[in-house]
């Protein structure tokens, strides 16, 4: 493993470079290369760079490399979010395009009997293992390049699940998502082990270990006092080593355990990143084991523009709503069509305060407020609500306005978890 990793250092542009570089030398001679970066909603992960290093370097040698965004169920890139995201150097040729539907082929099936022990019995379903064809298209390396940081379906993003979910296909991606989903979301936030971690690490050891794979993963913090995004650790590595020592560091200095619970809690949705409830929900994921019973998060949306990223999900969103577990359990139940789409049934239960505290949108001028409230928040326009909470003059953590009211505010949910110290699960 190479790695640089501590909760005080910061990883310089050169650092970083040179350790992608040492990376590379140590994965000998290669000819054919397939980078699998995240897309533009892991803005912040420093993948773009370390995928605009890695290519320039190979392509200098000669080598054919191909970079497939691991878009999971995401929207394709558009060419502004790719040159966002990777730059001005690399071809646009360069870029495929994921189909998590279509473009997958499977090359095993994990039964349900294992499933069965990972959910205690709450699901006995089989998950087929689908991943983009392109994996297998004789490449001599398979570049994972991502952020590890707390996530409300796997408990850490990263490693595996770029493999599984972000290449992957349907099959794996739904059913994944519903056992997170029944398993609890507030059991497996922020857990480096977790039933949905096992289901993926499984899934390539078993089905995919004859793919030449190595990861190379982050570790970032934002500073809060400047906005300033700091690179804590760079690990790489072919294996599970180099993911666990990732998650150590991230459990530092990604996770904010309150001493107390706060009654309002308000989220910034960048509008680079955030353009659907699919992906805004982080809101509610990162932000549920902070805030108080009947307390209230609102979210300014000024980009929302659809609730989910695929238009099936988006018509069953709209369709049922975020209506809370019981409700969505019946749902899958008696719905042939949610049954099939068993991540949207996820998804809809990880966007539901469970009736414990209350949801505000508040859109632009994209998506309506009746919108908003059909599909189970309040609403209230965007415009308002940045004038009383601004996210130009609020600062990351506690805020007292000039009225007396007290707030709590996260100007990026994507880069952590905010928890009650006591609603926290800890885990060595």
């Amino acid at each position: 493993m190479i790695s640089t990793f501590g909760e005080q250092v910061s990883i310089s542009t050169d650092e970083l470079q040179a350790l992608v570089f040492q990376c590379l030398e140590k994965t000998g001679d290669v000819q054919k290369v397939l980078i699998l970066p995240p897309d533009h909603t892991r803005l912040n992960s420093m993948a773009g760079p370390i995928t605009e290093m890695v290519y320039e370097r190979l392509v200098a040698q000669g080598v054919k490399v191909d970079i497939l965004p691991t878009l999971g169920t995401h929207n394709p890139m558009t060419d502004a979010q790719l040159r966002m995201m990777f730059g001005e150097k690399i071809p646009l040729e360069a870029f495929k395009v994921h189909d998590w539907r279509n473009e997958v082929v499977r090359k095993g099936v994990i039964p349900g009997d294992m499933l069965s022990a990972l959910s205690n019995g709450k699901v006995d379903y089989t998950v087929g293992v689908e991943v983009n064809r392109m994996l297998f298209d004789g490449y001599d390396l398979i570049l994972s390049v991502g952020q590890v940081v707390p996530h409300e379906v796997v408990g850490m993003a990263n490693y595996t699940k770029n493999i599984v979910v972000g290449a992957g296909g349907s099959d794996i991606i739904n059913k994944s998502h519903f056992l997170g989903a029944v398993a609890g979301i507030e059991n497996i936030l922020g857990q480096t082990d977790s039933p949905v971690r096992r289901l993926f690490n499984h899934a390539v050891e078993t089905y995919l270990s004859d793919l030449p794979i190595t990861y190379m993963l982050t570790v970032m913090e934002q500073d809060y006092a400047t906005g300033e995004m700091h690179m804590r650790g760079f690990y790489a590595g072919d294996d599970v080593t180099v993911f666990e020592e990732a998650c150590k560091l991230a459990r530092a200095v990604n996770i904010t355990l309150l001493d107390r619970e706060p009654k309002k809690v308000v989220v910034y949705l960048d509008p680079h990143e955030f353009q659907s409830t699919w992906l805004g929900n982080k809101s509610v994921y990162r932000t549920r084991m902070a805030i108080a019973d009947d307390g209230e998060l609102v979210v300014l949306a000024p980009a929302l523009k659809e609730f989910g990223e695929d238009p099936t999900i988006d018509k069953l969103i709209r369709k049922f709503g975020y209506c809370g577990t019981p409700a969505t359990l019946k749902y899958v139940e008696d719905d042939e069509e949610l049954r099939s789409n068993l991540g949207a049934a996820a998804h809809l239960i990880h966007g539901s305060s469970e009736g414990r505290f209350n949801i505000t949108y508040c859109p632009g001028n994209d998506v309506s407020l009746d919108e908003v409230r059909s599909v189970g928040f309040d609403a209230a326009p965007y415009a308002e609500m940045a004038a009383r909470y601004n996210p130009d003059e609020l600062k990351d953590g506690w805020n007292t306005l000039p009225d007396g009211e007290e707030i709590f505010y996260i100007s990026n949910p994507a880069l952590g978890l905010w928890a009650y110290k006591e609603k926290f699960k800890d885990q060595l």
